[in-house]
């Protein structure tokens, strides 16, 4: 099992990556979104300068903000600065498009992005033509390779964040890993990996174990006898709980019901969308949702971070030796790397707490 750390990506902030690598950690993972967050290939950039054995990627970048060559130019420069050592995290865009208050790009045009750049890495000549573009495709390709300025000699990994079935397929076509938003139940995570095998069958590419499957979830160390309600362990959880919430309000108004929800948070579910609903003004509901996104907790949203949402939110929460055995469950189920993202005020602090009370011990 490898551990990472994804941060709120501050790029006044760099010195957190060489922070993650003294820790252990194997790898820095910088979140791409646009509209809260400083720009993840610059803060990649400085990381990359300042790290030497630590893996450098985004997470994830979004294939609705940016055109696929640029992502692929993008992050083939931070390989220049950290050949061998960089990978792509990539998705459609939950919170960098919602913000703005677009959709997620849809599964068959994400499914086209990550054929143009997964070709464009490998340094070959891919068909392109930017979306919308009435004309038709044209060969494309990087250009003046001898001044070196991108590497595509290093294989770059491309790992997808995927949970719908197309999108599970379109990784097992072109992607090299994936990476998921929380843990998942084994039977959801063997499923999703038979359609990934399967996407990957399609196209006449076998999947074996080289295939990096990695969680993005949250953790707190509790110590003996301290329980869910704790202080600390508000501060430590409440932005993961709270994102959780923003995440299946926007797929109950993408779907139109809410039959997702579990039982054990249906009540505190209604009071979350009753206060989403009074509020949030709808005309203006994509600038309010996601605030302290991942990041911080909103105070008026404090209530909503209980212990039946923080069991239900799937992160590593408990004592050292259960989050250990939870681990070496995954790790047999199939996954092979777990990256955390705490809030930016507490990041450090969990960051070493993690790494000595659970990676040195497993």
């Amino acid at each position: 099992m490898k551990f990472g750390g994804m941060v709120a990506t501050k790029i006044d902030d760099w010195q957190i990556f060489p922070y993650l690598e003294g820790l252990g950690y194997d790898s820095g993972w910088a979140p791409d979104s646009q509209m809260i967050w400083s720009d993840c290939y610059a803060t990649l950039a400085l990381a990359a300068w300042h790290t030497s054995t630590l893996r450098l990627g985004t997470g994830v970048a979004i294939a609705g903000t940016r055109l696929a060559p640029v992502t692929a130019h993008s992050i083939a420069s931070i390989n220049r600065i950290a050949p061998g050592r960089t990978f792509l995290g990539i998705g459609t865009g939950h919170t960098a498009m919602r913000i703005m208050g677009q959709d997620p790009v849809p599964p068959s045009a994400f499914r086209d992005y990550l054929r143009v750049v997964r070709g464009l890495l490998a340094g070959e000549e891919v068909e392109y033509a930017p979306p919308g573009s009435p004309n038709e495709n044209r060969p494309i390709r990087f250009l003046d390779r001898q001044m070196a300025c991108v590497d595509t000699a290093h294989k770059v990994p491309i790992y997808v964040a995927a949970n719908g079935p197309k999108a599970l397929a379109a990784t097992g076509a072109y992607g090299d890993g994936r990476i998921s938003a929380g843990n998942e139940p084994y039977p959801v995570l063997a499923q999703n990996l038979e359609r990934i095998r399967k996407g990957g069958e399609f196209v006449g590419r076998g999947i074996d174990d080289s295939f990096h499957t990695s969680v993005m979830t949250f953790a707190c160390i509790l110590g003996p006898g301290e329980s869910l309600t704790s202080e600390r362990v508000i501060e430590e959880t409440g932005a993961e709980i709270v994102s959780s919430l923003h995440f299946w309000y926007e797929i109950y108004r993408q779907r139109g019901n809410d039959d997702f929800i579990l039982g054990e948070v249906r009540g505190l579910w209604e009071d979350y969308k009753r206060y989403v609903e009074t509020e949030m003004p709808e005309d203006r509901r994509h600038l309010m949702l996601h605030q302290g996104h991942c990041a911080f907790l909103v105070p008026e949203e404090r209530r909503f971070v209980t212990p039946e949402m923080i069991r239900v939110s799937g992160g590593l929460v408990g004592e050292p030796d259960e989050i250990l055995s939870r681990i070496r469950k995954l790790e047999k189920a199939g996954l092979r790397e777990v990256v955390l993202l705490p809030p930016i005020a507490v990041a450090r602090s969990n960051f070493k707490d993690f790494a000595e009370q659970i990676i040195a011990r497993y």
